[in-house]
């Protein structure tokens, strides 16, 4: 029987190398978003086969990967730190954990096994979490070696301080690094951009906080698949998607529209009547804010959800209308809008939303179903020294409170979609099950098809 345990090897705690960061950097001031963010981790695992590199031993990675780490934290330095009140990041000294971790098996054997959850072996942390305490690490990493010599990276950030744009800023960084190229690097990225245009809220109410994690954490069993979407089912789904005189779905847009539909259905099935449903869809303001200083490589939470709410009783559960109504919500996203989120009154029109979706969400009793997208992010090449992954993965079992979520990412080949889908256990057994779903959706029961 395959022996998938992890043994932990060793535990450090890697810090900036420069001593001037340490002493001498002011408190980072966090924005606006990140402050209504709960305090959880997003993980990624990143697989390297080390052929033909000349890395030839365990020690000589380890040490070229905390070196390069520390190399990084003096440009990223806020993920060196911890959060207090909420409000600012300091304590650059506490550093970032780092553990070494074995496990007695071939890379390529622990990829062809079934169990998704056997990923958090290789992380840090149980992703998506609730973390009761605020000054956990920002940057967690655990680098396991398997029996053939292969690595599998595991990065653990806070998604208090990290959205998928500063997750890979951080790709990019350490990649560079790694390869000796520190030039450009000095005062890049502009890290505080965020919180110049979206100030955070001093003292930030309470009440806007616990409606926040509300809507974030749910108690539930939930349950992730890794579903694949390939170019010919978006390539149907986008013509099945597309209205009348409409233009033409994005391949997100088609694909989210389609899942959102076929959740509803399980939702039927489960509770044998119509229920209203919310779909929540993470959208990047870096390129839509108007000045693009944002998009030069701030970190933070850049983003916000747009919301769509459906009453399949009402308007029923044709895909060219959903997908017209998530198109509707992201059209919001104007420039009146995003200049109503920033500056001191930003939080206002944050705080009025969150109250309707409160309001909402006690008279109506709605599912909610959330999408973000990563594709086009490169994290395929992410190059630490010895050539791009040959697989990446994202997390196994979440933490028990959480929400029904969607990441997209691009299969390796970059015309695919993989749909990494967490649902509760209920819905994730009637969607597996499904023809419907499964005409478009292939469910991927290796941990990788590498």
């Amino acid at each position: 029987m395959l022996n998938l345990e992890a043994q932990i090897l060793s535990r450090e705690i890697i810090k900036p190398s420069s001593p001037e960061i340490i002493h001498q950097r002011k408190p980072f001031k966090i924005c606006l978003f990140d402050q209504l963010t709960p305090t959880t981790y997003v993980s990624m695992v990143l697989f390297y086969s080390l052929s033909d590199t000349n890395f030839s031993n365990t020690t000589n990675i380890l040490t070229h990967l905390k070196t390069s780490l520390s190399e990084t934290l003096n440009i990223l330095y806020p993920l060196s730190g911890r959060i207090t009140d909420n409000l600012f990041i300091r304590h650059f000294d506490e550093g970032v954990p780092f553990l070494s971790a074995r496990i007695n098996c071939r890379l390529s054997e622990f990829l062809k096994h079934h169990e998704i959850e056997s990923l958090n072996k290789l992380l840090p942390c149980q992703p998506f979490s609730k973390e009761s305490n605020d000054e956990v690490p920002l940057l967690v990493c655990q680098v396991t070696t398997f029996a053939c010599g292969g690595i599998a990276l595991g990065i653990c950030t806070s998604h208090k301080i990290t959205d998928v744009k500063t997750g890979l800023v951080l790709g990019n960084v350490w990649s560079r690094i790694s390869h000796g190229s520190h030039e450009n690097l000095v005062g890049y990225p502009s890290l505080a951009e965020a919180s110049l245009i979206f100030p955070p809220k001093n003292p930030m109410p309470q009440n806007i906080l616990s409606m926040m994690e509300n809507l974030w954490f749910t108690e539930a069993n939930y349950i992730t698949r890794r579903f694949t979407f390939d170019a010919k089912a978006i390539a149907k789904l986008k013509a099945m998607a597309k209205g009348e005189g409409e233009a033409t779905p994005t391949r997100t847009e088609a694909v989210s529209g389609f899942i959102w539909k076929c959740s509803m259905a399980a939702s039927r099935a489960i509770s044998g009547s119509l229920k209203p449903s919310i779909l929540a869809q993470a959208v990047n303001m870096r390129p839509r804010e108007k000045s693009n200083s944002l998009d030069a490589g701030s970190i933070g939470n850049v983003f916000w959800w747009a919301s769509v709410h459906s009453n399949p009783a009402e308007t029923g559960t044709e895909l060219s209308e959903l997908v017209n109504l998530m198109k509707e919500s992201i059209a919001a996203f104007d420039d009146e809008y995003l200049s109503s989120l920033q500056g001191e009154e930003g939080f206002q029109a944050i705080a009025e939303y969150i109250n309707q979706l409160e309001m909402m969400f006690s008279l109506e009793k709605p599912d909610i179903f959330a999408f973000t997208s990563w594709l086009n992010t490169g994290f395929y090449k992410v190059d630490l020294g010895w050539g791009p992954p040959c697989s990446l993965a994202l997390f196994g079992k979440v933490g028990p409170k959480f929400r029904n979520l969607t990441v997209f990412v691009e299969t390796k080949c970059g015309k695919g979609i993989e749909a990494w889908m967490t649902l509760d256990e209920k819905r994730m057994s009637v969607l597996e099950k499904d023809p419907e779903f499964l005409k478009f959706a292939s469910p991927n029961l290796k941990i990788s098809s590498l």
